[in-house]
């Protein structure tokens, strides 16, 4: 079983995400807390495998907590779960080791799906999230006028660069997840199962070194894929 904590200061959130994660025959809802402070000291006494934190709450905030339970709980995956997709929550959420970033209008499965990679030692980006991202970035990569004309047109040959060692297909992926989709989506737009895609995903990030969905659609979106 996946023992998962649940960390946000509404009660009933609380037991909206308990109802969902309960649904799944492999996981365990061990202990709920209001805050950041309450899912530290749950996580050192219910040995939790995920944390999920809410990025608002009182005494101490998620993204807070997220980095005090990377030191006091280093085995613990923690998930952010938020209404709020900016991309500095993003940023600093990665920055901090978070196995994921989930918003909380994602469908149940998304959230299931989200709890189990983060168990698996895998990352999860929530496809709303990455989109989120990514248009951020663009619309805000810059000044514009002709420097950042030039800065484009370098990140463009740059991403080009990078991508040619990608296949026909691997491109057409690529070109998904600049749309923010997510595997399964993306199955269903190219007839490809969701296990393919994945597979697919995983080897894209092996050959252009990103770490994670997000840096590959940031990459998708200046060779011009994926807008």
């Amino acid at each position: 079983m996946i023992k998962v904590i649940v960390a946000d200061d509404e009660p009933l959130i609380r037991a909206g995400i308990r109802m969902i994660l309960t649904s799944a025959r492999d996981i365990a809802v061990v202990a709920e807390a209001g805050n950041g402070k309450e899912a530290i000291e749950a996580a050192r006494g219910h040995g939790a495998d995920v944390v999920l934190l809410d990025i608002q709450m009182p005494v101490m905030d998620g993204l807070t907590a997220l980095a005090e339970l990377r030191r006091a709980a280093p085995s613990v995956r923690a998930l952010i779960l938020t209404t709020f997709g900016e991309r500095e929550n993003v940023l600093r959420a990665m920055g901090e080791g978070s196995a994921g970033f989930l918003l909380k209008d994602s469908a149940p499965d998304e959230l299931i799906r989200a709890v189990r990679a983060a168990a698996d030692g895998h990352a999860y980006l929530s496809p709303v999230a990455t989109r989120h991202v990514a248009d951020s970035l663009v619309a805000h990569g810059g000044p514009g006028g002709e420097a950042g004309a030039t800065r484009t047109a370098r990140r463009a040959e740059e991403a080009a660069r990078r991508l040619s060692v990608l296949t026909k297909r691997e491109m057409e992926v690529l070109s998904l997840l600049g749309e923010g989709l997510s595997n399964a989506d993306a199955g269903e737009r190219i007839h490809m199962s969701e296990a393919t895609v994945k597979t697919y995903v995983s080897r894209i990030l092996s050959k252009l070194g990103c770490e994670n969905r997000v840096q590959a659609a940031l990459l998708a979106r200046d060779a011009g894929l994926g807008a």
